[in-house]
């Protein structure tokens, strides 16, 4: 709602405080019976009291006006409702606004699989506020019908089986039109600005693109977008995809020259992993939890082990694949975010800033990884009975010659007073027996455990592991050892399990929706600042360029094997225990 106070037309328009500004315990807000809101009994309102209210590119979706032209002598009085000259009275007004979504690459293989779909399941669950838009935009010649049947065949009914879904489909489709243009025209863009001021009417508008294309093109967009196609009276915000650079410095490079055309307030770096479930209540789990939270720390915990595996390949990316490979695709953002979540310090508080914050601190901690602390692998082609799986070089994007790793094993060791000393061993291969993400928290074996006569000679199975499930099958549990009911005394390895698809029944989001919603309502505590961004490239940048400079060739393993057997020995030399990777159900 925005609140209008007129006044005697021959008045000079002037910006007064709202009610919360009144700041003297004596001062009351009175409401009249027409709709007047003044400050009354303040002798300590004097008329220096006045608040500019300056519009920002920030400002939050229902944006509020103060506007008063009485003479600020006049505040102590209530002006007579019956002059002809003056509306002396708080009229409120319903500020109008709208939401243009632009999906930048609309024609490609993320937008249809993963943002269109989050888009309509978050309308499908009345997320999206009353007057919003979606336009497509790429370079394909396409007509609005057309990009509405390319949608039509990824969306689903999928969100609690609703019956009246396909109605809504049908209402969120009339809601996507399309747009053909270069990526580094401002004509074009300016075409698109036309056709999104005709929808948004003359409403407040907030404007929100998504870029699903390729880094390279990320600056003329946002040039292009800046230039023709800003909000006039709202906010702009930009989502990126990673990867974000190759190394530090093209990193930095995409920075700066996004940075000349948004505010780092506008830019929204998305890693969609961070958007899972799990990932989110990883916070809730450690700072809400005191079971948990003094065993956080060197002194209890023996090494974690942050797990990403993928049982297929390349799946169509190879071209892109074989630019990158699995530390820069995976490594980099992914297992580096969810390890600063894991580590970080309790933040000031649950704001955006203090928490990322304190994820820069435990990046910043992090040694660069050395080369004899990383295992690299490429899975080659495997037959299983009739079936065959085919080797990364077999797909014909790829360079029959390609060292480009699949797998990596990697261990981490962050320099500072709760982690000194305790291993982080990060995984991910792509064509592997399993599709699994999880963080495994292997503790240090009980100060003189009387039952060690019980355990065996592998005291290691003795020791508790939390093991934090982000996909799929989504799940927290806890091993723990326990006595076998019975006459004797034998010991047994139980788990205290929470399942989440147990005890939520209903069907958990899609990452791609949360971070969304996010952008929408300007919520940034999932998304990755620029500091960030450059303390984690920071961490792997000079491995990266060792192991190119020297050719290292990766180690093969068999399509759907468990990894290079070198992952192994590396566990070993940190004293990992290392063997339930993938097995257990």
């Amino acid at each position: 709602m925005a609140i209008r106070l007129s006044a005697c037309s021959s008045s000079s328009a002037t910006f007064f405080a709202p009610s919360s500004f009144c700041h003297e315990t004596e001062t009351i807000l009175k409401r009249k019976n027409f709709g007047i809101w003044v400050c009354q009994n303040n002798s300590n309102f004097h008329e220096n009291k006045r608040f500019e209210l300056k519009a920002s590119n920030v400002q939050p979706l229902k944006a509020v006006s103060l506007q008063a032209g009485a003479p600020a002598n006049s505040l102590d009085r209530v002006v007579n409702p019956v002059q002809e000259d003056c509306i002396p009275f708080l009229e409120t007004v319903k500020e109008e606004y709208t939401l243009s979504i632009v999906v930048v690459g609309a024609s490609g293989d993320l937008a249809r699989r993963k943002i269109f779909p989050a888009l309509f399941a978050l309308f499908n669950d009345d997320r999206l506020p009353e007057n919003f838009t979606i336009f497509g935009y790429a370079r394909s010649i396409m007509t609005d019908e057309e990009l509405r049947n390319m949608i039509s065949k990824t969306v689903t009914c999928r969100v609690d089986k609703r019956e009246n879904c396909n109605e809504k489909m049908d209402a969120f489709l009339r809601r996507c039109f399309y747009h053909s243009g270069q990526y580094s025209s401002e004509e074009h863009f300016l075409e698109l600005d036309n056709k999104l001021k005709g929808k948004e009417a003359g409403r407040l508008s907030n404007r929100l693109f998504y870029l699903a294309i390729p880094p390279n093109m990320f600056v003329d967009v946002a040039r292009c977008a800046k230039h023709r196609a800003s909000s006039e009276n709202g906010w702009t915000r930009v989502i990126v995809e990673k990867p974000f650079g190759r190394d530090i410095e093209s990193s930095r490079e995409l920075t700066r020259g996004l940075k000349q055309y948004l505010s780092e307030d506008q830019i929204f770096r998305i890693d969609h992993h961070l958007g899972e479930e799990l990932v989110e209540n990883l916070l809730v789990l450690r700072f809400s939890n005191l079971v948990f939270q003094p065993l956080w720390s060197r002194n209890y915990i023996r090494n974690v082990q942050l797990i990403f595996s993928e049982d297929f390949g390349t799946e169509g990316r190879g071209r892109y694949f074989d630019n990158y490979g699995i530390i820069r695709d995976i490594m980099q953002n992914h297992l580096l975010q969810i390890l600063a979540l894991f580590a970080m310090d309790t933040p000031v508080s649950l704001d955006a800033e203090d928490i990322r914050n304190e994820k820069v601190k435990v990046l910043r901690s992090v040694k660069p990884v050395q080369l004899e602390d990383v295992v690299i692998g490429q899975f080659k082609g495997d037959c299983d009975g009739n079936t065959s799986y085919p080797s990364y070089t077999d797909d014909m994007t790829v360079s029959n010659n390609s060292l480009t790793p699949t797998f990596a094993a990697a261990t981490l060791f962050i320099n500072n007073a709760q982690w000194d000393g305790v291993p982080f061993l990060m995984i991910a291969g792509k064509a592997l027996h399993s599709k699994r993400t999880e963080i495994r928290v292997q503790f240090r074996h009980v100060p003189g455990n009387l039952y060690n006569h019980k355990s065996g000679t592998d005291l290691d199975n003795a020791t508790n592991e939390l093991v934090i499930r982000i996909q799929p099958d989504e799940a927290i549990y806890l091993k723990i050892n326990n006595k076998v009911p019975g006459l004797g005394m034998r010991l047994d390895r139980s788990e205290l399990n929470l399942l989440y698809k147990a005890r939520y029944p209903r069907e958990i989001s899609d990452a791609y929706e949360r971070l969304l919603i996010d952008a929408i309502e300007g919520e940034r505590r999932l998304f990755i600042r620029s500091d960030e961004l450059d303390a984690a490239w920071q961490v792997l940048t000079p491995l990266l360029k060792e192991l190119e400079e020297k050719k290292v060739a990766p180690e093969l393993y068999s399509y759907g094997s468990g990894g290079p057997v070198g992952v192994h020995y590396l566990a070993a030399q940190h004293n990992i225990r290392w063997g339930d990777f993938g097995y257990e159900d």
